[in-house]
């Protein structure tokens, strides 16, 4: 029986998790639904351009599930690329980092059907103290949600200015 009144601090238990070190884009999207897609087809794009390039790691994350909480937790910088209600013109691409994309993100500015959302993610992350350092958040505004297997023309035609806001961003976090 302890009878002390003295408080015990009891420190957390280390974290196992181990940081890659790398810079991880993640593309988010079900590519069966038009615009909804683009995330993902940004992703296998880039991930074909850049082949090699150090430091950074292009994940498919598909329609999300909390299978990819240990992506984010593992990496110290996390560009996510999605559809966002930007309240902006098809096409339009807008960038949110740090502090404003967890605002964006969570006060209902994504625009998707995934069946787990991004804020989810990003508050287990948090909980678990793990949150990425480094990230961001490349929103494309979408057109159409309607069933096809590929973007609508205006989103289409932002998938090369979006992979070069990507780009700019992994390349400034590098420098």
């Amino acid at each position: 029986m302890i009878t002390s009144t003295t408080p015990v601090e009891v420190p957390p238990p280390a974290s196992t998790v181990v940081k890659t070190g790398s810079i991880l884009v993640l593309g988010l999207g079900n590519i069966l639904l038009t615009d909804e897609g683009v995330g993902v087809y940004i992703v296998n794009r880039l991930a074909e351009e850049q082949a090699g390039t150090p430091g950074i790691e292009f994940m498919d994350g598909g329609t999300l599930s909390f299978m990819l909480a240990n992506a984010i937790v593992t990496t110290d910088a996390l560009i996510v690329v999605d559809t966002a209600a930007l309240d902006a013109a098809p096409g339009t691409v807008r960038v949110y980092e740090g502090d404003a994309m967890d605002h964006f993100v969570s006060t209902g500015g994504k625009s998707s059907v995934h069946e787990v959302s991004l804020s989810d993610l990003l508050a287990v992350a948090a909980l678990e103290g793990l949150l990425p350092v480094r990230r961001a958040l490349v929103g494309i505004q979408p057109q159409d949600f309607d069933w096809g297997e590929r973007p609508t023309e205006a989103v289409e035609n932002a998938i090369p200015r979006a992979c070069e806001t990507v780009m700019e961003i992994a390349r400034r976090w590098q420098s």
